[in-house]
């Protein structure tokens, strides 16, 4: 039965795809990333096939329908996928990427409703080295979101129109549990500014967890805004009642270069039914420098130093250098390598305590020790 809706909704989009009338259409689009990599984990170095490692595979429908007067009726729906091995990603929902419909105006803003992303991720992750290389440059364990490894769901967003270079969102989303208004909502606000070369943005994410109201005993994370608890420097910290999370980035282009820096603070709060007892945070710095060495060679350099502190105490020092050439518009070649040490200490899921191990991005393997070194090779084309 589940193939049988898949097939139909394939075979719908593919008939709607140029269907356009007057100032209104439907947009059929998509992207799939599929490389070869060399990781060493605790269980040795191995050779894997790794999908999506710079932009996560997908594919969806966007439309717009012109309503007169200035405002326009928006949707999209986006599934991932595994090219891999052809599943759904995010837990198998078959719109787990995006599913939203709102209304726009351009002089009075955008009211999206549904399942989409946070306006941190909208205004912060552009101007960050994760948005051009993917996990392999993003935060130790994406213990910030940078991965974008988080959606929302049931959520409110308005976004607002450009100001003199300036932009705002706001989010909140609604759990509906009976009798806990509070439990497992999430909200988030951010802002960007974009002037001549200098592009600077800033937000905050709050996510609480659904069983944190109800007194139960939790084992996991469950809320509006998905886990992002994907790999062993942050799943000890799935049970907390809160997520907060705040984010800064800055930009400069200069001609063929481009200079970055970016700040992050992660913190996981418990209570009496978290595995951990204390507030545990992340404090994250990276700078980053992108060449256009010619118009179809991009190259770059980063590094990441994460500090942990409060329940455990742990440091992660990663440097992250890849590069793309462009075969056309949508299609490229793409390498990325990155090696991260770790030290101290960290939680595992179970409560304990044990050593700091490595693990790069948010791809959630071990590294061999306290070091890991990752290196994909890859081709990515967007239709």
């Amino acid at each position: 039965m589940h193939k049988k809706k898949s097939a139909a909704i394939v075979l719908a989009s593919t008939a709607l795809v140029g269907v356009a009338h007057a100032q209104s259409s439907v947009t059929l689009y998509g992207l799939i990333d599929a490389g070869f990599g060399y990781v060493n984990t605790n269980q040795g170095s191995r050779y894997v096939m790794m999908n999506g490692n710079l932009n996560g595979d997908r594919w969806g429908l966007k439309g717009v329908e012109d309503l007169g007067g200035g405002l326009a009726a928006i949707f999209q729906i986006e599934n991932g996928f595994n090219v891999g091995t052809g599943a759904f990603g995010q837990g198998g929902r078959e719109f787990g990427r995006q599913s939203w419909v709102g209304i726009t105006s351009a002089s009075v803003g955008t009211l999206k409703l549904g399942r989409q992303y946070d306006p941190v991720v909208d205004k912060v992750q552009g101007l960050t080295l994760e948005s051009v290389f993917g996990s392999p440059a993003t935060t130790p364990g994406d213990v910030d979101n940078n991965d974008n490894s988080a959606r929302i769901s049931n959520a409110i967003k308005y976004v607002s129109p450009l100001f003199g270079g300036i932009q705002f969102e706001g989010l909140y989303a609604l759990n509906g549990v009976a009798g806990q208004p509070g439990s497992g909502n999430t909200y988030s606000a951010a802002a960007s500014y974009t002037g001549g070369a200098l592009s600077i943005a800033a937000g905050y994410l709050h996510g609480s967890n659904t069983a944190a109201a109800s007194g139960q005993l939790r084992t996991t994370w469950s809320g509006t805004m998905d886990s992002i608890f994907d790999g062993p420097i942050s799943n000890g910290y799935q049970t907390a009642a809160t997520i907060g999370i705040a984010h800064a980035a800055a930009r400069y282009q200069l001609s063929a270069l481009t200079l970055g820096a970016v700040y992050s603070y992660a913190a996981f709060n418990a209570d009496a039914q978290s595995t951990f007892k204390s507030q545990q945070h992340f404090n994250s710095g990276k700078v980053y420098a992108l060449y256009q060495i010619s118009p179809s060679v991009l190259g770059g350099l980063g590094y990441i130093y994460t500090r942990a502190g409060g329940d455990t105490s742990a440091t992660y020092n990663q440097v992250t250098a890849g590069a793309t050439y462009a075969l056309s518009k949508r299609t490229d070649f793409y390498a990325v390598a990155a090696y991260q040490h770790a030290s101290g200490t960290q939680r595992t899921a179970a409560g304990g305590l044990v050593d700091a191990v490595a693990s790069v991005g948010s791809y959630g393997l071990t590294g061999n020790g306290n070091s890991q070194t990752l290196v994909v090779v890859g081709m990515r084309h967007r239709f």
